[in-house]
């Protein structure tokens, strides 16, 4: 399916009056039928087209987000929950119309357990409002994807980010939680025991469902102790393969990096550019290291030493707070700094993983790809865990430019697949890539929708999304 030919969803116009006309009684102010408010509910972040819902209803409790999915299965009306709108595929557009749940009121911390290193909390807590929460518990919230995501957003979508190589993913990092089934139901998936054998595990088929199968209301999460000493740094290399290649013998080396990031050389000049870097216009790597004061030296001496076999350095390290902040700061803002390589552009964010030993070969390959197309499209990538990203800039008026961005993630795509990876890391299937999911996954693919027509048998739950509709 290309990236243009949006699912679209037969409208039941009757029953969406019905139910705006019972959640306006019920809700009053708090539910928005405004064009603008409508449109920030949906697709935003890229040139996918926008699809808003017909009303918008900022939920504050679990008991309210019952309420309504019960009303809109009475009518048959779609529901679509909505954090903080960063995801990338489409996940908030409104295919058939219908409900936005804004659940952002749903802010609270619930409860901090410092002893054993977890917490409770709302969907619309922000990964940066609960670090702020944590900091003098001496306990931080690892998962870090660049925008400051809501939690429960981030476990919709399986997010994982800069921390990822050694923290691991949502998946790893949500121990159990609460969520509103189709039927109105809630449900919790598990206590806070580190680990259980207790029945299926509903908690992992929740995260990185994409709210087309309930609406998680809390989450509960692993913490980690702030490490006593954190040292980081740049290192250029000649070309993206040996920066690569540092990186696998980093990872096979037992190195416990933290955060392990790749720029090529076009994402280094617009990241220059913007954030007035003083670094080489080159491929770089961006690393960081957790442990105690001897540990991060040292960590980073070896580090430096790989980075030379492979033609790469000097490695310019610090453990001053300041500066490495400033260096995360600009590596986070490479998004802001890609689009002044092409103003006033419409940009498409994409993502791969491939095996480690293929990280190589897959990001040179779409290195080659983005010049013979004649493309603008900066890389980035955890490439810790072999997840890279290519944003491509594009006129999206001009139909040969989509096209042509189409044709060009469409390669990226079935490259990634026929490297044993797969046609997305982290930022999910959505709309965007349901045309991939069946050429990656096969048969499981009728497994996923016996799933989902099991769980949601009127498909009001964010329908249109995850998996392709069959006609």
């Amino acid at each position: 399916m290309a990236l243009s030919d949006l699912i679209k969803i037969e409208r039941n116009e009757a029953g969406i009056a019905t139910v705006l006309g019972i959640l306006k009684q019920r809700f009053g102010d708090r539910l928005q039928t405004g064009q603008d408010v409508r449109r920030q509910h949906a697709h935003t972040t890229t040139y996918i087209p926008n699809q808003p819902p017909d009303g918008v209803v900022f939920v504050q409790s679990t008991e309210e987000v019952q309420e309504i999915v019960r009303i809109c299965g009475e009518h048959r009306v779609p529901l679509v929950p909505f954090g903080t709108g960063t995801s990338l595929e489409g996940q908030t557009n409104a295919a058939g119309g219908g409900i936005s749940i804004d659940m952002m009121q749903m802010n609270r911390i619930l409860a901090v357990n410092p002893e054993d290193l977890d917490c409770t909390i709302e969907p619309g807590v922000t990964r940066e409002a609960l670090n702020t929460h944590l900091r003098d518990t001496g306990l931080f919230f690892p998962i870090d994807p660049g925008a400051n995501a809501s939690l429960g957003g981030m476990a919709s979508t399986r997010a994982s980010g800069t921390n990822a190589v050694r923290y691991g993913t949502m998946r790893e990092n949500v121990l159990a939680l609460t969520a509103v089934m189709a039927d109105g139901r809630a449900i919790t998936t598990a206590h806070r025991a580190k680990k259980t054998s207790a029945g299926y595990d509903l908690t992992r088929l929740l995260i990185g469902s994409e709210g087309t199968l309930g609406v998680i209301t809390s989450l509960t999460l692993k913490l980690y102790g702030i490490p006593q000493a954190i040292s980081g740094g740049v290192c250029p290399f000649p070309s993206v393969e040996a920066a690569c290649n540092a990186v696998i013998m980093t990872i096979q080396m037992g190195i416990p990096v933290a955060r392990i990031e790749l720029v090529n050389a076009l994402q280094m000049r617009a990241m220059k550019n913007y954030a007035q870097l003083d670094y080489p216009e080159s491929p770089c790597l961006f690393v960081e290291f957790h442990g105690s004061e001897a540990g991060v030296a040292e960590q980073a001496e070896s580090f430096g030493e790989i980075a030379a076999e492979f033609g790469g350095g000097p490695f310019l390290w610090t453990k001053v707070a300041e500066e490495r902040a400033a260096l995360w700061k600009a590596r986070h803002h490479a998004y802001w700094a890609s689009l002044t390589l092409r103003p006033g552009a419409d940009s498409l964010s994409t993502d791969v993983c491939v095996p480690i030993s293929r990280l190589a070969e897959c990001i040179s390959e779409t290195e080659a790809d983005i010049a013979r197309m004649g493309l603008i499209a900066p890389i980035v990538g955890h490439v810790g865990d072999g997840n890279f990203h290519v944003m491509v800039l594009i006129d999206k008026n001009d139909p040969r430019e989509v096209a042509g961005c189409e044709e060009f993630v469409s390669r990226l795509n079935l490259r990634a697949i026929a490297m044993d990876g797969t046609c997305t890391g982290e930022h999910g299937i959505g709309q965007g890539k349901m045309g991939f999911l069946e050429l990656e996954l096969g048969d499981s693919v009728d497994f996923m929708r016996t799933i989902k027509n099991a769980l949601d048998p009127l498909n009001i739950m964010n329908p249109g999304k995850i998996l392709p509709i069959v006609h």
